[in-house]
C-alpha cells in the first residue's frame, strides 16, 4: 500500500487507495456524496429557512429521481460495495417513492457478469484442479451476477455425487479482485462518515464512522465464503425446517475462501407476484408469513439473514405437507448474518409487544432500552405523539396509508418532528443490520401485497412474546418466593433452637417479653407461609389465564386451601396469648 496522502479533490487520507484506477474510483464516490450532501442540505435546509419551501416541496421528486437514476449509473459501472448500498435503497417501498425505488431496483438484475474465462482461472486456482475434472459439468453463463461474486449452476462428479447424496449444484465464485475493490470502497465510505461526522446534527446523533466499521467488518465477511458455509450450515440448523424455512446445503469438498459450492435451491424469484400467481401461490399469504419468519429470527433466536432481499430468498413450491402448505421460503446467500445481544434483543421484544399493544410508553421504554433515546431524555411529548401517532394510524394497511390526505401526514409529520429535534437520539451498535433487515423486510412485504398490514403480522408474534415474558416473570418470581420461603421454613427451627437452650438453662434472658415476642414471631412466620404461597398460586394463575386456562384454573382453585390456613391461624391467634416461664437473669449470657 502507498503511503498516507491527502487527495486535493476528496481533501481527505487516502491509505488504502494505491493505483491510478483506484484513485479515481475513490474520488468519483466521494464527489457524489458530496454532491447529495450539498444538494440535500441546499433543498431541505436552506430554501425553507429563506421562505422558498414550496419550491423544494415542489421539485423534491423529480430531484430524488435524478440522484437515484446518477447513483445507478454510477454504481453498475463501479460495481463492489456501490451495488450493495443501492439495492438496499431498492428495497424502501415503505419510505421511498415509486419513482426512486423503480430506478435502484433494476440493480437487483443489472450487475454485469465477469468474463468466464476470469471465473474459470481464479475457481481452479481456488481449487488447485481443472474444473472438467471438479464437476461433470459447469455452466458458463452465470445464474446470477452479485456485487462480490456470481454464480453458476453445475453438476458434481459421480465420486462427489454418492458422498453427498445430490447432483445439482450452485457454485459461487468471487469476482477477481473484489477484495482490493472493497477497500477502496470502504475508504470512501471512511471519508463521508468523517465528513458527516463534522455536522453537528448528524453527530449528536449517530456515530457515522463507528457505522462505517461495522459495514466494513460484515462486508469482509460477506467476501470470506468459509464463514458464508458455516452461517448457511447454522441458519439450517435453527430455522430450516423444511415446512415453512429451507436452505441449501454446503458442498465442502468443493468449498474454499474464494469458492462456494451449495446445493441448487433455485425457484421461483420472492418479488415475481406474477410467478408465485401463475403456481397457485396467494402473494398475501407470503408477505404475511415472510415478515413472520423474519421476526422470529430478529426477536426470537438473535441470528438472523441481514439481506433479505428478492434475490437471496425463493419461494419453493412442493405437493401438500402435513399441514396442507404448498410452498416453502428457501433463503441463500449468508455472507451478511447478523446477531443480537441479549440486551438488545430484550429491548427489541419490548418494542415488538408494544406496538401490537399500541402503547406509546411502552414503545418509548422500549427505545431507551436499546440505546436509541438516552436515559436522560424528557420523553413526554414523544410518548404524547406516539400515542397519537397508534390512535390514528394504528391498524392501517400499507395501502390504506398512501390513500389518505398528504397534508394530514404533514401536520403529524411536523408535530413529531419538533417532539424528536430536541431529544438526544443515537444510533446504538449493532443496529446497522437489524435496520437493514426491517427496512428489507417491511419493503419486499409491501410490495407483495400493497395492503400487507404489519399490524397484522406484529399482533401475533407479540402475543407469542408476551406469553414467554409472562412465564418468564412467573418462573423469576417463583424462585424469589420460594428462596423466602425457604428462609421463613427455617427460622421456626432456629427459633425452637433458642427456646430450647433457654429451657435447658444455656441461654438465659432478662425479661419473660422476650419470650412472648418470640412465641407471636414464630406463629406469624407461619402465616406469611401461608399468605406467600396463596399469593405465589393466585399471581401465576392470573399470568396463566391466557396461555394456559386449565393449568389457570387449577392453580386458583388449589391456592384456597393456603388462604384458609392463613385465615384460621389468623383467628386462633386472636384468641390465643401465648406464654412461656423464663429463666431470670441480670444479664444474658450463653453457656458452652
Amino acid at each position: 500500500m502507498a503511503e498516507s496522502r491527502t487527495d486535493p479533490d476528496a481533501g481527505a487520507s487516502m491509505d488504502d487507495v494505491d493505483a491510478p484506477a483506484s484513485r479515481s474510483r475513490y474520488r468519483r464516490i466521494v464527489r457524489f456524496a458530496t454532491g447529495v450532501m450539498l444538494s440535500t442540505w441546499w433543498f431541505e435546509v436552506v430554501l425553507p429557512r429563506i421562505g422558498f419551501a414550496g419550491v423544494a416541496e415542489r421539485g423534491r421528486t423529480a430531484r430524488l429521481q435524478r440522484i437515484s437514476r446518477r447513483f445507478r449509473v454510477l454504481a453498475i459501472e463501479l460495481g463492489g460495495l456501490m451495488i450493495k448500498v443501492g439495492q438496499f435503497l431498492s428495497s424502501r417501498l415503505d419510505v421511498l417513492p415509486p419513482e426512486v425505488t423503480s430506478e435502484l431496483e433494476q440493480l437487483q438484475d443489472e450487475v454485469p457478469p465477469v468474463p468466464f474465462d476470469e471465473i474459470r482461472a481464479l475457481a481452479e486456482a481456488e481449487l488447485g484442479v481443472a474444473l472438467g475434472r471438479v464437476y461433470a459439468s459447469f455452466d458458463e453463463v452465470p445464474v446470477a451476477a452479485a456485487s462480490l461474486g456470481q454464480a453458476h449452476r453445475a453438476r458434481l462428479s459421480a465420486d462427489d455425487e454418492r458422498i453427498v447424496g445430490f447432483r445439482d449444484v450452485v457454485v459461487k465464485v468471487q469476482r477477481p479482485g473484489i477484495d482490493e475493490i472493497v477497500e477502496i470502497d470502504l475508504a470512501a465510505l471512511r471519508t463521508i462518515a468523517d465528513r458527516l461526522s463534522r455536522v453537528g446534527f448528524v453527530a449528536r446523533r449517530v456515530d457515522v464512522p463507528a457505522l462505517v466499521e461495522e459495514f466494513a467488518a460484515t462486508s469482509r465477511e460477506e467476501i470470506d465464503y468459509l464463514h458464508e458455509g458455516v452461517s448457511a450450515e447454522r441458519f439450517g440448523l435453527e430455522f430450516a425446517d423444511g415446512a415453512r424455512v429451507a436452505g441449501p446445503t454446503v458442498v465442502w469438498e468443493r468449498t474454499t475462501r474464494r469458492v462456494l459450492t451449495l446445493s441448487d435451491v433455485t425457484a421461483i424469484k420472492l418479488n415475481d407476484v406474477d410467478g408465485l400467481r401463475a403456481a397457485g401461490i396467494d402473494p398475501a399469504e407470503v408477505a404475511q408469513t415472510f415478515a413472520e419468519v423474519m421476526f422470529e429470527q430478529l426477536f426470537g433466536a438473535g441470528f438472523f439473514h441481514a439481506d433479505p432481499h428478492p434475490g437471496n430468498v425463493f419461494v419453493t413450491p412442493h405437493a401438500p405437507d402435513a399441514a396442507g402448505r404448498t410452498w416453502t421460503l428457501t433463503f441463500i446467500d449468508f455472507g451478511m448474518m447478523g446477531h443480537v445481544p441479549p440486551e438488545l434483543r430484550a429491548g427489541l421484544r419490548r418494542i415488538v409487544i408494544a406496538v401490537a399493544a399500541r402503547d406509546g410508553k411502552g414503545l418509548v421504554a422500549g427505545i431507551q432500552q436499546i440505546g436509541v433515546l438516552l436515559p436522560s431524555a424528557d420523553t413526554t411529548e414523544l410518548e404524547r405523539a406516539l400515542t397519537e401517532l397508534f390512535a390514528r394510524f394504528g391498524g392501517l394497511a400499507f395501502a390504506e396509508l398512501q390513500d389518505l390526505d398528504p397534508r394530514e401526514f404533514q401536520a403529524f409529520a411536523d408535530e413529531f418532528g419538533e417532539a424528536m429535534r430536541e431529544l438526544p437520539v443515537q444510533l446504538p451498535e449493532n443496529f446497522l443490520l437489524i435496520t437493514r433487515a426491517v427496512s428489507l423486510t417491511s419493503g419486499v412485504c409491501s410490495a407483495l401485497d400493497p395492503g400487507f398490514n404489519v399490524w397484522h403480522a406484529v399482533e401475533p408474534f407479540a402475543q407469542r412474546l408476551l406469553r414467554e415474558e409472562s412465564r418468564g416473570a412467573l418462573t423469576d418470581a417463583a424462585k424469589s418466593v420460594f428462596s423466602y420461603a425457604k428462609t421463613i421454613v427455617g427460622l421456626p427451627v432456629r427459633i425452637d433452637q433458642v427456646a430450647a437452650r433457654i429451657d435447658r438453662g444455656e441461654l438465659a434472658v432478662d425479661t419473660p417479653e422476650i419470650e412472648r415476642r418470640l412465641d407471636r414471631l414464630e406463629g406469624m412466620l407461619r402465616l406469611v407461609i401461608a399468605a406467600v404461597v396463596f399469593a405465589t398460586m393466585a399471581v401465576g394463575g392470573s399470568l396463566l389465564w391466557t396461555a394456559a386456562p386449565p393449568l389457570a384454573v387449577t392453580l386458583l382453585v388449589v391456592s384456597i386451601v393456603p388462604l384458609l390456613i392463613a385465615l384460621s391461624g389468623l383467628t386462633r391467634r386472636r384468641g390465643r396469648r401465648p406464654h412461656r416461664r423464663a429463666h431470670r437473669s441480670p444479664h444474658v449470657t450463653a453457656r458452652r
